[in-house]
């Protein structure tokens, strides 16, 4: 069976190249077209596309809500972001918005057809640049989340000394500091990790292999 795309552009030249061109590939199909989300929205439950190809930059409604909004609406339905822009600002939005596929105007033909086919079948295929910005994106809410990175650089070095057994006053001459600064450093990562002591700190800390990876 063919796959149906509804092409969505709010350029007309734009519309009417990848008609022309995607109706020669096989097993493809163009259902329809719409300039901007909200056309876009209105005609999907009557043309029924397996693949939405989604300009972002669009009046009345950009592609990244048109591409929320269709995702509630009809999750069922694919959305290929087509578009010039691979900066953060809108690859992640168009990401979290639900779309499945990315792709930058300058793509070679016969990987936009591709990357159709695929995500028809269900499969993610991001542009190159995309799949780095959202790598990004998913090691820094990582680095927000995990408590390590809450430590400042002090409090990790006690954490590690902690975690090899050390006592406050073997941490204060590894580090050249007083006993007094260890115990408040203590306290602090104690805190900031969220445990009762420094027992609990130590099995947290290499049960995530935390200087391990550092």
């Amino acid at each position: 069976m063919a796959t149906r795309v509804l092409l969505v552009d709010d350029h007309l030249v734009v519309l009417r190249g990848l008609k022309f061109f995607l109706n020669t590939q096989e097993n493809i199909e163009i259902v329809g077209e719409a300039e901007n989300g909200e056309e876009a929205l209105k005609i999907v439950e009557d043309l029924q596309p397996d693949v939405v190809l989604m300009d972002l930059m669009m009046p009345v409604m950009d592609g990244v809500e048109a591409t929320r909004k269709l995702k509630e609406e009809y999750p069922e339905v694919k959305v290929v972001v087509l578009t010039s822009f691979s900066d953060q600002d809108h690859v992640i939005p168009a990401l979290q918005a639900g779309a499945i596929g990315y792709q930058l105007k300058d793509v070679e033909p016969d990987l936009l057809v591709d990357t159709i086919r695929k995500t028809a079948e269900g499969e993610k295929y991001l542009h190159p640049k995309a799949t780095d910005l959202l790598l990004s994106e998913m090691t820094g809410a990582q680095k927000t989340t995990t408590p390590l990175y809450t430590l400042t650089k002090r409090e990790k070095e006690v954490l590690e000394q902690i975690t090899l057994g050390k006592s406050n006053k073997e941490i204060s001459s590894h580090l050249f500091i007083t006993e007094k600064t260890v115990k408040t450093h203590v306290s602090n990562v104690l805190s900031k990790l969220d445990v009762h002591d420094r027992t609990q700190a130590a099995i947290l800390a290499m049960k995530n292999q935390w200087f391990e990876k550092a």
